[in-house]
């Protein structure tokens, strides 16, 4: 009987992990589907079929030239920042403990938003340079020096949480609320810097705070696919680790698990990939909410197909949200960020329900 009973579970087992192949290939299908229909749609009237040919050089030159210049940049960096934003919510979640956590946690976003006003507002051709002309403004600002300036203030605003929080034994709740308070300090701080903004300065700042997928070249999606590509393959070989974490930490710590090294070097790592995609990018809100929830209920709680499974389907959310962006925006794609706000914000609502109700 206990042969039998052994037989049966092991047939089970692998029938559920079959089910979850098949749910990983149908969001891998899902994914190369909306790639190509994004790079079809857009502000510019080419057509889908024309702009089928013009990814291969075919067509006219303008066709193109929008295609492989513009739209084909824009659709990789959806793929991977989606990736890596996904992916740092997972671990941050997993780490914590707190489904509520995300790239936001660690007030990261918060600081890449301050680095960003200050090199725009303050260095690039705001109060201490340009006033109120437009035309030296322009000339002014230097977009990689803006991106490198809120990389700086991401990774600054990270380390201190988790230094401060390793003093504390790095307890998940310490590292949640430390977060928040410091996204609260750069947000007044972004907020006293725009007050003594200029016109143009102000306008130039709140427009790169924006989720904003056209700012990306093929040089940033380079920089980004590096990242993600690395941080992926960590988390996912030390995979068993997240999943002997996620129950009892004196069970993990039993078994050989590190648990505060493990907390703080996953935290990091998310930290850096979330600095890098937003540093570029802009704030694009709720990925990394969304999908490693969705997943959660796909695949279940093992990290072997939920990481798999939380980069594919952040790379279709924003793939998605790209699509939206550019059939609603009459003439011009909206940014990504506020599409993903507006998927994220009802179902942010509803994990903090639904978690109050379980408590109930």
């Amino acid at each position: 009987m206990g042969d039998s009973l052994s037989l049966l579970e092991r047939s089970d087992l692998r029938r559920q992990c079959r089910g979850k192949r098949i749910a990983l290939a149908i969001l891998l299908g899902l994914v190369v589907i909306f790639f190509f229909l994004s790079l079809m749609v857009g502000p510019a009237n080419i057509g889908m079929g024309n702009s089928f040919l013009a990814l291969f050089g075919v067509g006219e030159a303008s066709s193109v030239r929008i295609v492989q210049k513009i739209r084909l940049p824009e659709t990789i960096a959806a793929v991977v920042a989606g990736a890596g934003l996904s992916i740092a919510g997972l671990m941050m979640q997993s780490t914590l403990k707190n489904p509520l956590a995300s790239p936001s946690t660690l007030g990261v976003s918060n600081a890449a938003v301050f680095g960003a006003n200050l090199s725009i507002i303050a260095f690039a051709g705001g109060f201490l340079n340009t006033g109120n002309h437009p035309d030296q403004f322009m000339t002014g600002v230097n977009p990689y020096a803006t991106g490198l300036v809120a990389f700086g203030f991401a990774l600054l605003s990270s380390f201190a949480i988790l230094i401060l929080c390793r003093i504390r034994s790095f307890a998940p709740e310490v590292v949640v609320l430390a977060g928040l308070a410091m996204g609260t300090v750069w947000t007044a701080l972004t907020s006293l810097l725009q007050y003594y903004a200029t016109d143009v300065g102000l306008s130039a700042a709140v427009v790169w705070s924006f989720g904003d997928l056209s700012r990306a070249t093929f040089e940033t999606d380079w920089i980004m696919f590096a990242v993600v590509l690395a941080a992926g393959a960590f988390f996912y070989f030390f995979q068993w680790k997240f999943n002997v974490l996620s129950g009892d930490e004196a069970v993990a710590s039993s078994v050989g698990v590190r648990v505060a090294l493990l907390r703080f070097v996953a935290l990091a790592v998310s930290s850096l990939v979330t600095a890098v995609c937003v540093s570029i990018l802009g704030i694009i809100g709720f990925v990394g909410i969304i999908c490693p929830h969705a997943m959660r209920r796909i695949v279940g709680n093992n990290h072997r197909f939920l990481i798999p499974g939380s980069l594919l389907s952040g790379s279709l959310l924003l793939l998605i949200s790209m699509v939206v962006s550019a059939l609603v925006g009459n003439g011009s794609a909206l940014p990504v960020g506020a599409i993903t706000a507006l998927l994220g914000g009802p179902f942010f609502l509803y994990l903090v329900f639904a978690k109050k109700g379980e408590k109930a």
